[in-house]
């Protein structure tokens, strides 16, 4: 996924989904609104659309390795993995015409950008499922500008490989490049997604991780191997990294730890644009360009650490939204997040771009940066050096509406239930299954979180869990600290952040961790306009 400077227009891409949700808590309101005033959501756009795309969501098959052993039956987009990138500038109506030739219901969901909420993509709160066999057409306004993804959103499809990227196009960017290549980070998993619960459900609107008719899960043979060229095992950013409150401070809480405290899927591989560690992308620089990366995490299960070796990276935009550059060595970031990044082509060679799973054992995700004319091994990255913080991101667009105190204020808590796990950081027995859950309870049996439309919303979480939950807002951009954002990883062991939203896109909108099986298991609310 290379971009020439002059030449950027395009498609799509694909990124897979996850269950459905709604929210609760203990909710303070500060100011009274009037009852009686309407809060309509956002009609759909009405005109011709300025790009349209046709996408199929199918079974096929994809070989993510160098080996025919690799070659495997998943889901997919358009015949590819992940899905076709879609492009448009900012501002221009968008149609995407999906066509399900899925044997189940499926979804698309627009990760990060703001469309109506019949756009949403949210089966069972904003559309029901596309049936198998039929057709929906999705149409928005794409903006604000920014770097999005797009995946199912039921049940365990997500874990399939139906996900890809979308890139809205600023008219005037503030920083300058001259060529951009889009990365997508996932993880791979070999046979069929199963929920965390046992129950073999795979969240509302469909299964989504069981077998069928050509529904095997995406994988192989290829990529399964150990960690032992830094993969990360086990270790994680403590709370004074990017999981931390508004002041970057993390108010204690580590990023280690895996699903259900030890409990994550056996991947096989981490992938970079669908290709597993022993076949590799290669982005091609020549000395003296600015390139910019996009990053996307599309993982179900794996936050990453990124290093580039011999280079820095020059962070500019982060969930899409423009930040003051800092550079930096590396970043954490997890499901749901995106980067951007502008590298300075001023040292020829190759050079390896590294992703280590946070949590997790799987040989890290790579790609290969090198310089016209230059052969041989790539340099892998050093360790240390600067990391990210939410505290280093300045955003240059800030929210309006923010100022003052809040209208209203949630206090939720972010905690499990497991079988055999009671008492474990909060955690205890809810029905003899596994169940995340926000403020005790796990969706659908939640209660919602009612706002009004205009108001200043607080939202402050403590996460009781031993694992970071990387919390995804629909609908809506959250200022946390001075960055503008719509996914931020609370970090886990009683760590706690606040972030703040304007109340200004009506409708019903999913608030859930972006861990799929933390989803499917039930850390979701709906927030509803009242």
């Amino acid at each position: 996924m290379t971009r020439e400077r002059s030449t950027r227009r395009g498609v799509l891409r694909a990124l897979g989904g996850a269950g459905l949700v709604a929210l609760a808590g203990c909710a303070t309101q500060f100011s009274a609104f009037d009852p009686t005033r309407p809060s309509t959501p956002r009609p759909t756009v009405s005109g011709p659309a300025d790009a349209t795309v046709d996408l199929t969501a199918s079974p096929g098959t994809v070989r993510p390795g160098p080996s025919e052993a690799d070659a495997s039956r998943t889901w997919v987009y358009d015949g590819t993995f992940p899905g076709p990138e879609l492009r448009v500038e900012e501002g221009e109506i968008l149609r995407v015409d999906v066509a399900n030739r899925l044997p189940e219901g499926t979804t698309i969901h627009w990760h990060g950008v703001p469309v109506p909420n019949a756009m949403d993509g949210v089966p069972g709160v904003t559309q029901e499922p596309i049936a198998a066999g039929s057709t929906f057409a999705y149409k928005f306004r794409a903006e604000p500008a920014g770097t999005y993804f797009y995946h199912s959103h039921v049940g365990l499809q997500l874990d399939r490989g139906l996900l890809g990227p979308l890139i809205v196009e600023e008219r005037e960017p503030h920083v300058e490049y001259d060529r951009e290549y889009t990365l997508v980070f996932d993880d791979y998993l070999v046979g069929d997604p199963q929920p965390a619960s046992g129950s073999g459900g795979g969240g509302p609107g469909g299964t989504g991780g069981m077998g069928g008719a050509d529904g095997g899960m995406h994988g192989g043979a290829g990529g399964m191997g150990g960690g032992t060229d830094g993969s990360g095992t086990g270790g994680g950013m403590d709370g004074s990294g990017m999981g931390g409150g508004p002041s970057g401070s993390g108010m204690g809480g580590t990023d280690g730890g895996s699903m259900m405290g030890d409990r994550r899927p056996p991947y096989a591989g981490l992938l970079v644009n669908g290709r597993l560690p022993a076949d590799s992308p290669t982005l091609p620089v020549s000395d003296g360009e600015r390139v910019r990366l996009r990053f996307v995490n599309a993982a179900s299960a794996t936050a990453f650490r990124v290093r580039l070796a011999g280079h820095r990276l020059n962070v500019s935009h982060a969930d899409g939204r423009p930040v003051e550059p800092v550079a930096v060595d590396e970043f954490v970031f997890g499901s749901g997040e995106r980067y951007d990044a502008v590298v300075e082509a001023d040292n020829p060679g190759a050079w390896e771009l590294r992703a280590d799973a946070v949590s997790g054992t799987e040989r890290p995700a790579r790609a290969v940066l090198r310089y016209d004319g230059r052969a041989g091994t790539p340099a892998a990255p050093r360790s240390g050096g600067r990391q990210l913080r939410y505290a280093d991101l300045r955003a240059i667009e800030p929210l309006e509406g923010l100022d003052g105190t809040p209208d209203r204020t949630f206090d939720l808590t972010l905690s499990g239930a497991m079988g055999g796990m009671g008492g474990m950081g909060g955690m205890g027995e809810t029905g003899g299954s596994s169940a995340w859950l926000i403020d005790g309870q796990a969706y659908p049996d939640a209660d919602p979180l009612t706002v009004r439309e205009g108001e200043h919303v607080r939202v402050r979480v403590v996460n009781h869990s031993p694992v970071v939950h990387p919390m995804h807002l629909h609908g809506h951009f959250f200022r946390v600290g001075d960055a503008v954002k719509d996914t931020v990883r609370v970090p886990s062991h009683m760590g706690e952040l606040t972030f703040d939203f304007v109340a200004d896109n009506p409708g019903e909108w999913l608030f859930h961790c972006h861990t799929l099986y933390h989803l499917e298991a039930g850390m979701a609310r709906v927030v509803r306009y009242g």
